[in-house]
């Protein structure tokens, strides 16, 4: 075996377990796991070249960690919102899922976002079942962003297999 394909191979092993560890990170909910395997295809592409076909595979794996990204705030908003949240409480999630994340990782923001939405929804209506029905919003979208994220990131882990494979 010469350098060239130790190279290759572990280039490939590499990405792999970049990519592996994105579509696990999937499973958190404020862990950016389409980044995480986007950002492993944009390395394999520095290494390995952007032949035709890689320039192809990469802005599809860029469209869909783009769109995952969007699907997953609008989804979680959403569910909130649809549970009886404001504005002011999908505003107050958000960042304490960026703050919580930020500060205490990874757990930080699944604990801090679905938090904020309960107090800030009690004193805004004082009323713990409304509260309630809004975290069970935020829940269900979490739940429905989750199986939307996991199919992106396999259509992405789908889409770097076959650039590796053709390129």
């Amino acid at each position: 075996m010469n350098w060239d394909e130790v190279l290759k191979y572990s280039i490939f092993g590499i990405t792999q377990l970049f990519m592996l560890v994105g579509m696990f990170g999937l499973i958190v909910p404020v862990y950016p796991g389409t980044v995480v395997m986007w950002l492993a295809a944009l390395g394999y592409g520095i290494m390995a070249g952007f032949s035709g076909w890689g320039v192809f595979f990469f802005v599809l794996i860029t469209l869909l960690m783009l769109g995952s990204t969007v699907v997953d705030n609008l989804l979680m908003g959403a569910g909130a919102k649809q549970g009886g949240a404001s504005w002011k409480t999908l505003g107050l999630a958000l960042l304490g899922g960026v703050l919580g994340t930020l500060l205490m990782p990874p757990v930080g923001g699944i604990i801090l976002a679905p938090l904020a939405v309960l107090l800030s929804e009690y004193v805004r209506l004082h009323d713990w079942q409304k509260a309630w029905s809004a975290l069970r919003g935020l829940a269900t979208g979490w739940g429905l962003s989750f199986v939307v994220r996991f199919l992106m990131g396999a259509l992405m882990m789908g889409f770097w297999w076959l650039w590796v494979w053709v390129g």
